[in-house]
This record gives C-alpha cells, structure tokens and sequence, in this order.
C-alpha cells in the first residue's frame, strides 16, 4: 500500500507499506527519522512518543495505515526552525535531564504535550503526564526539573 502521511510540516509518500507495519517502522526505517526510539514495542515505555493530529500517541501502537492522509509531529518537529531548540527541549539540556538518552525523545513530546495544554502544572500532573514514560537511567528529578524550567521557559517566550 501506498502512505501519504504529513510529518513535521512536510508531506510524504511511502510505497509498500504492509499492513503490520508500524508508524514507528515508517518514521525510523523509512524516512529516516531517529527520533523516536524503538525499546518495547508494546506502549509500555513511552520512548516512541509522537503527536498523530495534535494528541500523544505511541507510534509503535499505530498501524501506518492509519495515520493515511493525517499529520505527524515527531520530537524532531518540535522545533522552531533548522538549528533551533524548542524552550521544552532547551530545559533538558539545562536540567541535565538527558543521560544516555534513549527515553529523552519520549519524555520531550510527552513534557511539550503537557506544558502546551497546561502552562502551570503542579509536581502531581506533571508525574501524571510523564507516568507512561520510562526512564532506567535517572530517579527522574532532573525530568522534574527540566518540565519544571520548560513551563516557566515556555511561559517567558509566549509573554
């Protein structure tokens, strides 16, 4: 089958997708979009996490074919412009919030998702919004940290 999908602004075509194929398989081994990290495969782990129309999905969940002719913004479209760094993925960096890595995309869409729809969140909503994501590296309070500076970041630009 044939998948025109928009990702990140852009417009795709992908020929021969089968039908068990993976939105994570599409955007990693087919348009070479890194991003998001293949770990469980089940929508356990959050490391895949992606935008499918405006909500957070786990893109190792989606069958391509469903995101036929629907919009995709992956952790590499969070950004403003070529070389630049949305606040949300700035306040990792600052925060140290990034080690080996491998969760980061996941945990940047899941805290860009949560500081979008809520500017002020409290430590409880912000441990609810990044409970689907696992991080083995870290006891997540620099995460903390980092959405914690993402809101006031994200707060300062829109002002």
């Amino acid at each position: 089958m044939r998948l025109t999908i928009q990702i990140n602004g852009e417009q795709h075509q992908v020929d021969d997708v089968w039908a068990g194929e993976s939105l994570l398989y599409v955007l990693r081994e087919r348009l070479g979009l890194p991003g998001s990290k293949n770990a469980c495969e089940q929508g356990e782990c959050g490391s895949c996490t992606v935008y499918l129309d405006g909500t957070a999905v786990c893109a190792c969940l989606v069958a391509a074919g469903q995101a036929q002719d629907r919009e995709v913004v992956t952790v590499e479209g969070l950004a403003p412009g070529a070389g630049e760094l949305h606040p949300v993925q700035e306040a990792f960096l600052a925060a140290g919030a990034v080690q080996c890595g491998f969760c980061t995309p996941g945990l940047v869409v899941a805290a860009h998702n949560l500081v979008r729809r809520n500017p002020e969140p409290s430590d409880a909503q912000i441990r609810e919004e990044l409970a689907g994501n696992l991080c083995r590296c870290t006891g997540y309070e620099k995460i903390m940290d980092a959405v914690r500076m993402a809101a006031a970041n994200t707060q300062e630009a829109g002002a």
